[in-house]
């Protein structure tokens, strides 16, 4: 009913990552949700014109729960695809990865009697990798007894007890431009970039789980031109931090094989990884309480994807991730939410909190 309503009302207020005007919006729209329930207003904590909301309960947090209202969808997206619910499933863009988690969390804590000690945090810019917010995300977080993410869970429902560490990079290679039918007189960065680009792919170590993988690539200015300048983006995901460590040192290192194409590399760790260290206990704790409510069984796992939850994992506070939405298809055409297991999330987000608090 109410849940489903306000997951409409913040699923239509479109708010792609980038756009500053479109996620301030739709800051309002759910402070405005979240004053209504709690009684309470949020913090709008603005970071470089870009804002975020905190509601704190009492002066010193002991439990952080933590998410994001930006998605990865760009606006006019619900003009093709709007919110609509069928078979159970409520479907558009966001609704899985996370506002679906988003509303939840706001009515876990309307089950609790006392919110003394509880700090929500919801940012703006989480897909982009936090760079605003990862330091409100580790203010929230530091002294507490546990960091709740109220990302989308696993498969089947599955919360998650740990995250790959992601690093970021862009491979600049800077050449002479010249016309195509005397390649001679130029030196071609997309060709470089070429050799480039499989070096690096082949920094990926299958049986340690680190995957480096080229994503966006670019170069050139016309069909009939030698490319002066080329660029390529990668995507690299670890288990443990000496990996990260030494694809960061490989990046590094990346020398160019023509002596007049320069290569520079931009970038490095994003997100530490999130050891399972850090979620085991939580979990194990959430699956007594969710056997105690009689909710259906769900697993704990870690899985490649990052979040918020591996920057309080680093700070060495407990974490859980996945207490969000039960669904499927983040990020993909048709995200959608079970909204069945809405209220059995909020209630075991809201057990999990009380137990923490008490």
């Amino acid at each position: 009913g109410s849940m489903l309503a306000s997951l409409e009302e913040l699923v239509r207020s479109e708010s792609p990552s980038a756009n500053l005007e479109a996620t301030a919006r739709c800051a309002t729209t759910l402070a405005a949700i979240g004053a209504a329930l709690l009684g309470a207003p949020p913090e709008h904590l603005e970071v470089e014109g870009r804002t975020h909301l905190r509601w704190q309960f009492g002066p010193q947090p002991r439990v952080a729960v933590i998410g994001h209202f930006d998605t990865v969808w760009p606006l006019g997206t619900l003009d093709r695809w709007p919110f609509a619910v069928s078979d159970g499933r409520a479907t558009g863009p966001g609704t899985y990865d996370m506002k679906a988690g988003a509303i939840q969390a706001l009515y876990a804590l309307t089950m609790l009697d006392d919110l003394d000690g509880v700090c929500l945090l919801m940012t703006s810019d989480e897909e982009l990798g936090s760079p605003t917010s990862r330091s409100l995300v580790e203010e929230a977080a530091r002294g507490a007894r546990a960091a709740l993410i109220t990302e989308p869970s696993g498969r089947e429902g599955a919360l998650k007890t740990g995250r790959k560490g992601v690093s970021m990079y862009t491979v600049r290679c800077l050449g002479v431009a010249a016309h195509a039918s005397e390649p001679s007189r130029g030196a071609n960065a997309t060709v470089e970039m070429a050799r480039q680009l499989l070096q690096v792919e082949k920094l990926s170590n299958r049986d340690l789980g680190t995957t480096v993988t080229p994503t966006l690539v670019s170069g050139g200015v016309t069909q009939n031109t030698i490319p002066a300048s080329a660029w390529f983006y990668t995507d690299c995901r670890v288990a443990d931090v000496a990996e990260q460590q030494r694809v960061h040192r490989a990046m590094g290192g990346l020398v160019s094989s023509d002596p007049r194409v320069t290569v520079a590399v931009s970038g490095g760790p994003n997100r530490p990884p999130f050891p399972v260290t850090a979620g085991q206990s939580l979990y194990d704790r959430a699956a007594r309480l969710g056997r105690e409510m009689g909710l259906p069984e769900f697993a704990g796992e870690s899985v490649p994807g990052g979040s918020d939850g591996n920057f309080t994992a680093a700070l060495g506070v407990p974490t859980l991730d996945g207490l969000g939405a039960v669904g499927d298809r983040a990020h993909g055409e048709g995200e959608y939410v079970r909204v069945d297991a809405m209220p059995d999330r909020a209630a075991l987000l809201a057990a999990l909190v009380e137990d923490l608090l008490s």
